[in-house]
């Protein structure tokens, strides 16, 4: 949006922002907490207008800090803002470490096909609609999350949603946002759930050894915050659910076929249009049982490209032949134009289904679709036709068009499956995509079609892809090791039994998202160190003066909520809870309440995407900082309203 001589609202903004910064300077106790701030202001602006994309900005922030050692004595410093041995520590930090592991055994459980199966379950149970769909997927990944690292809870459901979000047609970006809120609300159900939760415990331990025996405080049992956690896992699912709506972009990243609309493209190159596919069964007395797939072809001008007879789903290659018998409760898979589908349910009585149920997946745009397939001089195939060549039985192709020269003949018109091929001819087909992987080193064809999703599934991986994620969850859960080594183990397993290759585990991996993380950990490491949180600690307490306890409780929620924008959430946590504790017994409040508001604030991360979670769904939901904006901004006031709410009524 540009204004009078071409000033913009970003060019607004970062005058305003600088203005503030310099105000500032004068207001700070120290030079360092000035240039920290500025900073900051910098980063906030790079982040809410997306001068840069956010990994660029984060990691132009980590290199601007790095030079703050080379220009400390220009800038009045005595050192950089970061120690320069430390500027790459985000690399290696456990979260980030934890994340990069995570995506392997998300990829590997999505290789054997577990994925598929659980998305199936979800979509039987919840149909295709948002309302439905939303419920389920956050609240099973809330529970998951209220035992485990909320990030990894979040990884694991990943292609989960990047399933059902394919066979629904519904947008990434409808789906992904509610998942990874739910997964961090998870987070507070348990105290093992987040790392502030896991860390109370042993802060409470620390504070008490400063305290009189009467005002010592006791730890916290596993579910004593578990009231809490289900109410805001609750407000999170209502607020999606009726308001999402209008939070949520609906922007479809699924490009499966290319650029553009795949079906227009068919239809304006080859008179192939208004085709869908159906599913539909054979009720008793029907005049189609029988009859063979070729009978109903040629009477119907239809193509079954898929039959499930009690046995298991039939599609692609040794899948349907045309001889195959038609009998009574026979569910069909039929793809043809509106008006014959039409004229075959009125003159064979068949029930037609309103939506894919049993061949949701088996025809679902990741697993098959349309596409081109060229006849080369030489081929094996030339002067046979389809039919003389049985193309869909021994190919899994089941011809829609061909296309020579400037006429097409297309299946709806008839005679198609009958035209012997000639070198150049052009075929329009529907297939698996595993079949057509396989036709590429055919030398009868040239595949024209190539974006399409190659997937391999390894369904006998499964139960030792199950065993290598029981043992990380097992070593998450009951021991003590680092997070990060606890998962890894499971990655490497996943490797090292076949379920993924080593390539296929480095192309698992988002690196935007793991840039961005491991650039923004230097800065609330600046944060920390410099005392610049301490410092606003201090003056909003000072600001606030003579208030009622409420009042009191209410700040250090958003000032935890802040701190944990910019900052770890352990770092806010170490941070706020001893300050929390000596603003309670000054106030003559519950010092364990105050302690557990930290714990549970530091959870509420929904502005912007430095929460690891929100930096991993960013990219596959196609969000921008302006929908965290948006729908963050809305969830952490609901987030704070209901946290302090049930913190009073509960403690």
């Amino acid at each position: 949006m540009r204004w009078l001589n071409g000033i913009s609202v970003t060019d607004i903004a970062g005058a305003v922002l600088a203005v503030f910064a310099i105000w500032l300077a004068g207001q700070v106790p120290s030079l360092e907490i000035a240039w920290v701030m500025a900073v900051l202001a910098l980063t906030v602006f790079l982040f809410a207008f997306e001068v840069v994309p956010v990994d660029v900005a984060a990691l132009s922030v980590m290199v601007l800090l790095g030079l703050t050692t080379l220009l400390a004595p220009a800038m009045g410093l005595d050192s950089g803002l970061v120690p320069i041995e430390h500027l790459f520590d985000g690399f290696a930090s456990n979260a980030v470490i934890s994340i990069i592991a995570v995506m392997i055994i998300g990829a590997a459980l999505d290789k054997t096909g577990l994925m598929t199966r659980v998305a199936s379950l979800i979509m039987r149970v919840g149909g295709r609609t948002e309302a439905r769909i939303i419920p389920l997927v956050s609240s099973a990944v809330a529970a998951v999350s209220s035992f485990m690292q909320n990030v990894g809870a979040a990884a694991l459901f990943l292609p989960l949603v990047s399933r059902i979000s394919a066979r629904t047609g519904l947008p990434m970006s409808r789906l992904l946002m509610p998942m990874g809120f739910c997964a961090i609300l998870g987070g507070t159900i348990t105290m093992v759930g987040s790392s502030p939760l896991i860390l109370l415990n042993d802060l409470i331990k620390t504070a008490n050894q400063g305290l009189p025996p009467e005002q010592r405080l006791a730890p916290f049992g596993l579910f004593s915050v578990a009231p809490i956690g289900l109410a805001l896992v609750a407000t999170g699912i209502l607020f999606f659910v009726l308001a999402g709506r209008f939070a949520l972009p609906a922007r479809d990243h699924l490009k499966l076929l290319g650029a553009g609309d795949p079906m227009a493209y068919y239809a304006e190159t080859y008179g192939v249009s208004d085709f869908s596919v159906h599913e539909a069964r054979v009720p008793a007395g029907a005049p189609l049982a029988g009859l063979s797939v070729d009978a109903i072809e040629r009477r119907w001008n239809l193509r079954v490209i898929a039959v499930e007879k009690g046995d298991g789903v039939r599609l692609g290659t040794s899948g349907v032949d045309r001889t195959l018998g038609i009998e009574q409760g026979t569910l069909l898979g039929i793809l043809g134009t509106e008006e014959r589908v039409t004229r075959f349910v009125a003159e064979t009585g068949i029930e037609l289904r309103p939506e894919l149920e049993i061949f949701a997946e088996a025809l679902s745009p990741q697993r098959a679709g349309i596409a081109e397939i060229v006849i080369p001089p030489g081929s094996g195939v030339v002067g046979k036709s389809a039919r003389d060549l049985f193309m869909r039985k021994v190919y899994g192709l089941s011809l829609l068009a061909i296309r020579r020269g400037d006429d097409t003949l297309t299946y709806a018109t008839g005679g198609v499956r009958d035209l012997p091929f000639k070198p150049g001819d052009t075929l329009v087909v529907h297939t698996a995509w595993a079949d057509l992987a396989r036709l590429e080193s055919n030398r009868d064809f040239v595949v024209v079609t190539t974006e399409y999703p190659h997937e391999e599934l390894r369904p006998h991986k499964l139960p030792v892809a199950l065993l290598f994620f029981a043992l990380s969850l097992g070593l998450v859960l009951f021991s003590d090791l680092m997070l990060s080594v606890a998962l890894l183990t499971g990655a490497v397993g996943m490797v090292l039994s076949g379920v993924l290759s080593i390539d296929e585990a480095y192309e698992a991996v988002s690196w935007k998202t793991v840039f961005l993380l491991a650039s923004l950990i230097p800065l609330g490491l600046a944060v920390e160190q410099s005392g610049t949180a301490a410092w606003i600690a201090q003056a909003t307490l000072t600001a606030l003066g003579e208030v009622p306890i409420w009042v009191i409780q209410a700040a250090l929620a958003v000032l935890a909520t802040f701190f944990t924008l910019v900052m770890s959430n352990v770092g806010a946590t170490v941070l706020l809870v001893p300050l929390a504790v000596k603003m309670a017994l000054g106030a003559g409040a519950d010092p364990a309440m105050f302690a557990l508001t930290v714990g549970i604030a530091t959870s509420n991360s929904f502005l912007i995407p430095t929460h690891q979670v929100n930096a991993l769904i960013m990219v596959p939901g196609g969000y921008r900082v302006p929908d965290y904006l948006r729908a963050g901004g809305i969830m952490t006031v609901l987030f704070l309203v209901v946290s302090l709410l049930m913190l009073n009524l509960v403690f």
